[in-house]
């Protein structure tokens, strides 16, 4: 019994000792903002981007300037390889500056050509700033410890785990903290393109392999809105939760960092072939050929303030911001999101507006298509409300094998999940960006996107939506005893499924476990 209490008292020490530590002092970081460039020759040929115009030039001077609407022109990424193709043009034609912000960057193929081209971006001179949430950095530290070093480049985690090798203590020490987290997505070159949206850096968001292949959407933009975009990365860099690496990260070992670093070309058959895929991507042949076809809209940047990250009693809404950037509703909005958690009030909301005459969409992904069975939990007890108040609800099926937009990009190989966050607005505006319909979104994390105001680009998004559901989603509906049931588009003749299609008998029962839990707000 006495060796029992001498090990509870060793094993207490030792996690005390682990817990009992301090984020380090930020007065000493080295102070840095965005570089001001106007013009990036290299890169305006390479994406053959429209010249800037007076009111661009101007609001990259004025950063007082309170016009929430920017010009800008936008290239819609809607396939995996067209926007890992985006992001290396990006990264190899900058010659100033490269700016990027990312919830997740993997250490796979992916990641690590990213990070070697990055690399080679400062090994010509460009600087380089990236800030990554630290979420998910668990096994980078060697890497990033290794591009750190460059004298080009610096790394800063977003509200840092201390403890490197035991992260779960942070959450036992400091849950309020760290259960907030930075779920923005940028990357910007020279101060003079963008790439916004939903994707992550990681081989699953870019249909590297025969993995799970995530659909998604961002925006490439150049145009007066870039400056605003730099702006809001300047606010985040400097904030409170944004600490540079060395003072987090002690221990590293460079040799294996460097090993990580490389990539070995002729040895990786995959990278091979996905190499000669990025060939054929859209935005490589435009470029090369008849040209990208850009399209002119006003956009308007949609960005938490990264204090929320903090737990302080900071006022942020930024529900209240999009939907004053995307207006009310007059006819119909279609809503995408693949986590999905309308809260009662939302489904209120939606039932006001049906009432008023607005038709309303919703994509989400099936119990078996998506990743976070937990969050699809909080969403299953609110399908029958929204039904019964007008809404259209379509659930993503997994197997996107045979879906007939396949190559271009809104569905995966033979296992899909979505991860698209878009909302359009009466076929004229629509939000493009990382924000989930669910708790976690509005009030746990931060958030950013773009509000983009041109009818042709609404209605050619909302399109290929509507294709996709179509094709590749089933649609749900209540019978006349008002049961559930799921009728699946590719087998149109067999008579609808009244429960989960596809999903495991665990799966179904964990979620519905799941949903009789008080944790909606964390969802």
């Amino acid at each position: 019994m006495l060796h029992f209490k001498k090990i509870i008292i060793y094993t207490s020490t030792i996690l005390l000792a682990a817990c009992q530590t301090t984020l380090p002092d930020l007065s000493n970081r080295t102070p840095s903002i965005y570089i001001p460039t106007v013009r990036a020759e290299k890169l305006e040929r390479a994406l053959q981007l429209p010249p800037l115009t007076a009111a661009d030039t101007k609001a990259q001077s004025d950063e007082s300037s309170s016009e929430p609407k920017f010009n800008a022109h936008t290239y819609i990424l809607d396939s995996a390889q067209d926007a890992f193709a985006a992001r290396i043009k990006l990264i190899e034609n900058a010659e100033t500056s490269i700016d990027t912000q990312y919830y997740i960057w993997h250490n796979d193929i992916s990641g690590s050509l990213l990070l070697q081209k990055l690399y080679q971006a400062a090994e010509r001179g460009v600087r380089v700033r990236l800030l990554l949430d630290d979420n998910n950095t668990r096994g980078m530290d060697d890497v990033l410890m290794v591009m750190n070093q460059h004298p080009k480049i610096e790394v800063r985690l977003f509200n840092p785990f201390l403890n490197r090798r035991w992260r779960a203590l942070g959450y036992l020490h400091d849950f309020p903290r760290v259960n907030r987290r930075m779920h923005n997505k940028s990357l910007t070159a020279d101060n003079r393109v963008s790439i916004i949206g939903g994707r992550n850096i990681g081989d699953e968001y870019f249909d590297v392999g025969d993995e799970t292949v995530f659909s998604d959407v961002d925006v490439l933009v150049s145009g007066g809105i870039v400056t605003r975009i730099s702006q809001e990365f300047d606010r985040y860099w400097r904030s409170q939760s944004a600490y540079p690496i060395e003072s987090i990260v002690k221990k590293y070992n460079i040799v294996r960092g460097e090993e990580k670093l490389r990539l070995d070309y002729e040895k990786n058959s995959v990278l091979q072939q996905y190499q000669q895929t990025l060939q054929a991507a859209p935005i490589v042949q435009a470029a090369s050929g008849a040209g990208v076809p850009y399209i002119a809209a006003q956009a308007q940047l949609v960005s938490d303030d990264p204090a929320k990250a903090l737990d302080r009693d900071v006022q942020v809404d930024i529900n209240a911001e999009m939907r004053r950037a995307l207006g009310t509703p007059q006819r119909e909005m279609y809503l995408v999101s693949p986590y999905f958690v309308p809260t009662q009030s939302g489904v209120a909301i939606l039932r006001d507006l049906e009432q008023q005459g607005v038709a309303t969409t919703v994509l989400t992904n099936s119990l078996r298509a998506t990743d976070v069975a937990a969050v699809h939990s909080g969403y299953l007890r609110y399908r029958k409300p929204l039904l019964q108040s007008g809404v259209k609800l379509y659930e993503l099926k997994s197997d996107g094998s045979q879906h007939p937009l396949r190559d271009k990009g809104l569905t995966g190989s033979s296992s899909t999940s979505l991860h698209t966050k878009t909302f359009i607005v009466d076929k004229e505006r629509m939000f493009v960006g990382s924000f989930n319909l669910d708790p976690r979104s509005a009030r746990l994390n931060t958030e950013m996107g773009l509000v983009l105001h041109n009818p042709q680009l609404a209605q050619q998004m909302e399109q290929r939506l509507h294709e996709q559901a179509q094709h590749n989603a089933y649609h749900v509906s209540l019978n006349e005893q008002g049961k559930l049931q799921w009728h699946d588009p590719q087998n149109a003749d067999a008579p609808p499924s009244h429960r989960e299609p596809e999903a495991s008998f665990w799966k179904r029962a964990i979620s519905r476990v799941l949903s009789w839990l008080p944790i909606e707000r964390l969802l």
